[in-house]
């Protein structure tokens, strides 16, 4: 089978480092032992209300969900899966957004969760992006997954939504530190409504300067371990995942641009989060033209 590495930082030592983790705990005993004394913590389904451009038409709430970094593998136990597509399932989304890293360490963990993914019910569709974790364990098995589960994976492209809500577009932009995102061919065809989405905070280096109207990203894991303030005590590097680690923010200029970043479901490195427990993004969207609010 064919395999596209696309990463460009995966070097020897990370690739030794992988096969010693394969050994030790790829088998699960780490996530099984972590979910038996309660270390994986419940899901939280986070909601935002939302007032996006529109265009000059009346038309109905859209309904989004968000879910990123479920990292299937040896530190996540399979419960937590489940869990993260019923809460997803029970927040009813019109339009189901993934944010990456759906693996950890081997792309063979795809299997079992791009079928749970694609069973749940999103009218206007599935969409998803990579993350670095995907491109490391190669992402041609996971993209071929997913697609056979009806998710389609946006690689520096835009997908128009179906009537009623054709004048939104989402813009998928490959992994901003380990693929080759590309802005510009994201962004291109997208003339209306734009929501981008992105693996990480940093992907906002390739789209800072250009218009859109909401960007959703994980990665940061919120630190995975924070303080009780929520202030993570590590975020992986980069200017914008130090300064957006999870959360909610108003990016400007120009004005009502939105960046919302979760702190994903699923646990990397070690089965622990403390202080970060794990979400999914929920966002009830309205149109600005009086029309649209109802």
């Amino acid at each position: 089978m064919p395999t596209f590495r696309r990463a460009a930082d995966y070097s020897t030592i990370r690739h030794i480092s992988e096969q010693i983790q394969i050994r030790l705990y790829g088998r699960g005993w780490m996530a099984r032992w972590a979910h038996r004394w309660g270390w994986h913590r419940p899901i939280q389904a986070v909601e935002h209300a939302l007032t996006l451009p529109g265009d000059g038409r009346p038309r109905p709430p859209l309904r989004l969900v968000f879910a990123s970094d479920l990292h299937a593998g040896p530190t996540t136990h399979p419960q937590v899966l489940a869990e993260a597509c019923a809460a997803i399932r029970a927040a009813r989304p019109d339009l189901l957004l993934l944010g990456g890293d759906f693996v950890s360490l081997e792309a063979r963990h795809i299997d079992a969760l791009a079928p749970l993914l694609g069973a749940i019910p999103a009218p206007l569709g599935r969409f998803a992006v990579l993350g670095n974790h995907d491109l490391w364990a190669d992402d041609f098995p996971i993209r071929r997954a997913l697609a056979a589960a009806g998710i389609p994976v946006l690689l520096n492209q835009a997908a128009q939504l179906a009537a009623p809500y054709e004048h939104v577009w989402v813009c998928g932009l490959d992994d901003p530190t380990t693929g080759r995102p590309d802005a510009d061919r994201a962004l291109a065809s997208a003339a209306g409504t734009r929501i981008v989405l992105m693996h990480s905070p940093e992907g906002l280096a390739s789209i800072e300067a250009r218009r859109f109207d909401l960007a959703l990203c994980g990665h940061t894991h919120g630190g995975q371990i924070a303080l009780p303030s929520g202030r993570p005590l590590r975020v992986p590097a980069g200017r914008y995942n130090r300064r957006y680690p999870h959360g909610r923010f108003t990016l400007a200029p120009p004005a009502h641009r939105t960046l919302i970043v979760s702190r994903g479901v699923g646990y990397g490195g070690l089965p622990i989060r403390l202080g970060a427990p794990p979400d999914i993004i929920c966002c009830t969207i309205r149109w600005r033209d009086a029309g649209g609010e109802r």
